[in-house]
């Protein structure tokens, strides 16, 4: 398990791929407001879920002046044939490895199907305009997870 993160902490930094064939970047969302949310794999049945649920709440969030990102270990190619598949306008991030889910505490044991591994874990994170952790949420449910981040942002459907 790697050590969580906390609101205040500042957001560790990070450069991944992305399904577009460029680069996101911290540095990239200076100045803004994001979501970053961690999904085990493109594809299963709950990450397909939980991207779909931000992909239609996308409008509302960007309104607020929110950014989404979603980040996996999953390859460039997978996560374009992800977005296309189920039309995904936000940025996926590819994150092969998982060094930047372990930075962010998101990588852990978790059991699935009744078997404990080792893995991402489903988690959100709300980065404020100063780089700093303004809500992590650790193993977050792929079904409604999206309406209770909204919520919790007062941001209207």
């Amino acid at each position: 398990m790697t050590d969580q993160l906390t609101p205040g902490d500042v957001a560790p930094d990070f450069s991944l791929p992305n399904a577009e064939g460029g680069t996101t970047s911290l540095a990239d969302l200076a100045g803004g407001r994001t979501v970053l949310y961690f999904y085990p794999a493109a594809f299963t049945p709950g990450c397909t879920t939980e991207a779909c649920d931000f992909r239609d709440n996308l409008a509302s969030l960007t309104a607020a002046g929110y950014t989404v990102l979603g980040i996996s270990g999953d390859s460039v190619e997978r996560l374009a044939e992800f977005a296309q598949e189920y039309r995904l306008t936000y940025g996926l991030l590819s994150d092969e490895g998982s060094a930047v889910a372990q930075r962010f505490g998101a990588w852990g044991e978790k059991t699935v199907g009744g078997e404990t591994r080792t893995g991402v874990l489903r988690s959100t994170f709300v980065i404020d305009e100063d780089g700093r952790i303004a809500q992590a949420g650790y193993y977050v449910s792929a079904d409604g997870h999206v309406a209770q981040l909204r919520r919790d942002l007062g941001v209207d459907a």
